[in-house]
């Protein structure tokens, strides 16, 4: 993830959860402190995260439309999940990915 896809995905996310997101509040959703991990942040947005951070943001990603879900978290696209229900399925499951960035927040 380069620091210009962290940004994006700042703003990505804020789309998602219906609110515009503050450095300090990505330092919160990478497990940092929200005043010491903002300036973390900020230095990512020009260099780019850690892997290990990357791998979670792309997990929390997926709460926004913008972003794919991941083929280990797609049981929608199964033979035992009629096609009639996958979008309702994928709807769900974003919303519960919304609903976790917005605890991590809290």
């Amino acid at each position: 993830m380069t620091g210009h896809e962290l940004k994006q995905l700042r703003a990505d996310l804020g789309d998602a959860i219906g609110r515009p997101l503050s450095v300090a509040d990505m330092a919160k959703l990478c497990g940092l402190a929200a005043d010491a991990g903002a300036n973390t942040v900020r230095k990512w947005e020009v260099t780019g995260p850690s892997k290990q951070v990357a791998e979670q943001l792309r997990v929390l990603a997926m709460a926004s439309d913008r972003h794919p879900i991941l083929d280990n978290f797609n049981i929608f696209d199964r033979h035992n999940v009629p096609e009639a229900e996958r979008p309702a399925r994928r709807e769900a499951f974003r919303e519960q990915m919304r609903d976790e960035v917005r605890r991590r927040l809290s």
